[in-house]
């Protein structure tokens, strides 16, 4: 394989998403349109075989860039969130990424962040509820994995050969930008029975409850979003974090599914005519995202959120998705830990847990990529 690599344009980049089985939203051409406070830039890889028909070579990869300019200065951090959309495991790795890293620092980029798609390590539920129940685990990344991936530690091994460098705390919760630490519900190959049989009894009752209670989901629309952003800054006041404005879901809406008509979905749980829990859910291919979820303080014994996750795994289903990621775990199994109650839930439906390989820097400017992360840590 000889590669070359070169800015692509949008067309080009979207084509080669939709021919995969799946990809990373964060790496479609309009997530650029989502992070609209960031410069972009589609990346593309080809290979030339001599006496190739296709005239520049065959396009083999793709990878969204989004530019942060530093304040006051013309050079800018290149992030490649859940990318690039690459070969992995190719043992060449090196040749896909010194010719991204020539163009990035050619393009005034100071450092380079990535996140390699490679699944490390997995584990089930019924493994992950015996180190909870066991008082001398308190992380995740102390139970023996089901699965481990041998490829992923060679493809970390190479990284670090290469000079890239990973986050200090190694992923342990949520020190990447995106989720180190994801919960998924595998779908291929299964029933809908048996994917309910799987949910723990917990779930299963509370699914039932929602049902007895006159629970309805319903798929929203736009005009929803101000729906959604109620429950959303109310979630926000009681989990403590800072809550997005509208004018992003409202983008986010508008822009993703200009690309595509079945990107981004919203859901509403209603009870007597009220929204008491909502979600956004995102598709890219064969892998289907909850992306974000909101409920109110009141009427959580009826159990919307139950009722809606199972709403969304269902119709994730019928679109025939090989995976319905719940996104986002800490690696605690500490119950005293404010982050414990994300596992907890997620757990619930029987699904695994998936360690990814975590987010990598390659510094281009040394100096400059140490104040980014004396100001990161600061913030």
């Amino acid at each position: 394989m000889s590669l070359t690599l070169r800015t692509i344009s949008r067309e080009q980049h979207l084509a080669y998403i939709q021919s995969l089985p799946a990809a990373s939203h964060c790496q479609v051409p309009a997530w650029a349109d989502v992070k609209s406070e960031w410069r972009s830039e589609s990346l593309g890889w080809f290979d030339e075989q001599p006496g190739q028909l296709t005239k520049g070579g065959q396009l083999v990869g793709v990878g969204l860039v989004l530019y942060r300019q530093l304040p006051k200065v013309k050079r800018y951090l290149a992030y490649l969130p859940e990318g690039p959309v690459i070969n992995w495991y190719a043992p060449n790795l090196d040749e896909w990424l010194q010719p991204m890293l020539r163009h990035l620092k050619q393009q005034g980029a100071f450092t380079v962040k990535m996140g390699p798609p490679v699944i490390i390590r997995r584990w089930d539920a019924n493994t992950i509820k015996a180190g909870i129940a066991d008082p001398d685990i308190k992380r995740l990344r102390d139970v023996e994995a089901d699965f481990i991936e041998p490829r992923a530690f060679e493809v970390a091994e190479r990284l670090r050969r290469m000079g890239w460098q990973q986050g200090e705390d190694g992923g342990a919760g949520f020190g990447d930008v995106q989720p180190r630490y994801v919960y998924q519900v595998p779908l291929e190959n299964r029933s809908l029975d048996d994917i309910l049989k799987n949910f723990n009894q917990l779930w299963r009752r509370n699914i039932k409850k929602a049902e007895k209670a006159g629970v309805q989901v319903i798929q929203g629309g736009y005009d929803d979003l101000p729906a959604w952003q109620q429950l959303y800054e109310i979630t926000a006041v009681r989990d403590q974090f800072r809550p997005r404005p509208l004018s992003y879901f409202q983008r986010m809406w508008t822009k993703l599914n200009a690309e595509d008509a079945n990107r981004m979905r919203l859901y509403l749980a209603v009870h007597e005519g009220e929204p008491v829990a909502a979600a956004t859910m995102l598709t890219v291919g064969r892998h289907v995202w909850y992306s974000y979820g909101a409920s109110a303080n009141h009427k959580r014994e009826v159990r919307p959120s139950n009722a809606m996750q199972w709403r969304m795994l269902r119709d994730a289903y019928a679109m025939g998705a090989s995976v319905y990621d719940l996104r986002g775990i800490s690696d605690s199994l500490d119950e005293t830990d404010h982050l414990f109650g994300l596992i907890q839930f997620k757990v619930g439906t029987g699904g695994q847990a998936a360690e990814y390989l975590g987010e990598w820097d390659f510094p281009l400017n040394k100096l400059l990529h140490k104040a980014l992360d004396i100001y990161m840590s600061r913030r």
